[in-house]
């Protein structure tokens, strides 16, 4: 079930709901998943477009917004399947001589319209629940590429396995975009942080770059497997959800300077004072008891 669900049906918010789920969580009664929570054990199956659009959606925004500053003009870059990399698209149709080599139907269609940007799609077979073309098209389209960047999304990011997803053939494409760029740029939640699923799209070491938002202070999952992802060299960028899309350029150049002199670096005061967070963290809050419900 969604937290949003979940609030509705036992009548109260989202914040107490995400609360009672960690604490329910260890003690192992049931697993957090992007947005939600499913009985404990085994791995879940992807969720459709529909559901995914309606999760996260300032935190998506604010990412989006963070990593088309890393865009720069002219460039040729892959963009991969995703809710995310969609809010992303939208932003890159304002970027002059770009091109954006991509299999998902929603991101082409976001640069539909945009005059000074080429769009190259990949062949393959359509995949309904993510209007994302897969299968040995797809990936044969790819061989022989070289971009500067690509940029991806998930269902889960962890500093053990990386990036991964739920299907099969989804997870094979991705490999094959990975491949074709000289950098890679992972987009996620704070939700998806920790969240282990069946395939591995991109192994930590791979990963160049990850922009995410703020987790909550309260939510030390997230800010551990942040932590253990820059220690690992991955480098970190962190969006405020509520930066105005005004000041979008100044927060993407602000996150570009983050890493620092070396690779994964993380400033002074280690992750809690990159995020601008007490060293102590913040007290936790009550946590409801669910189960009588």
């Amino acid at each position: 079930m969604s937290l949003r669900e979940l609030a509705r049906v036992v009548q109260t918010s989202e914040v107490t709901v995400r609360r009672d789920v960690r604490a329910l969580e260890a003690e192992g009664l049931l697993d957090r998943r992007h947005g939600g929570a499913v009985l404990p054990g085994g791995f879940t199956r992807e969720s459709g477009f529909p559901q995914k659009s309606h999760l996260a959606t300032a935190e998506k925004t604010a990412i989006a917004d963070l990593a088309a500053g890393l865009v720069e003009e002219g460039e040729a870059i892959v963009v991969g399947a995703g809710t995310t990399t969609q809010e992303l698209a939208r932003r890159l149709a304002r970027v002059p001589g770009l091109t954006v080599v991509t299999n998902s139907l929603l991101v082409a269609q976001a640069l539909a319209h945009a005059n000074r940007v080429e769009v190259v799609m990949t062949g393959g077979t359509l995949r309904g629940s993510n209007y994302a073309l897969v299968g040995s098209g797809a990936e044969q389209s790819l061989q022989g590429l070289r971009v500067s960047k690509a940029f991806l999304s998930g269902s889960g990011l962890t500093a053990e396995r990386g990036l991964s997803t739920s299907n099969m053939l989804s997870a094979s494409v991705d490999r094959a975009l990975v491949q074709a760029a000289a950098e890679v740029v992972v987009l996620a939640d704070h939700t998806k942080l920790g969240t282990d699923t069946m395939f591995q799209t991109v192994p930590t070491d791979v990963i160049t770059r990850l922009v995410t938002d703020e987790p909550p202070a309260h939510d030390d999952r997230a800010a551990t497997e942040l932590q253990a992802l820059a220690d690992q060299g991955v480098q970190i960028a962190v969006a405020g959800a509520g930066t105005p899309p005004g000041e979008q350029g100044t927060t993407a150049r602000r996150a570009s300077a983050l890493p620092g002199p070396r690779r994964g670096q993380v400033p002074g005061g280690g992750l809690r004072g990159m995020l601008g967070e007490p060293s102590g963290g913040a007290e936790r809050g009550r946590v409801a008891d669910l189960r009588r419900r």
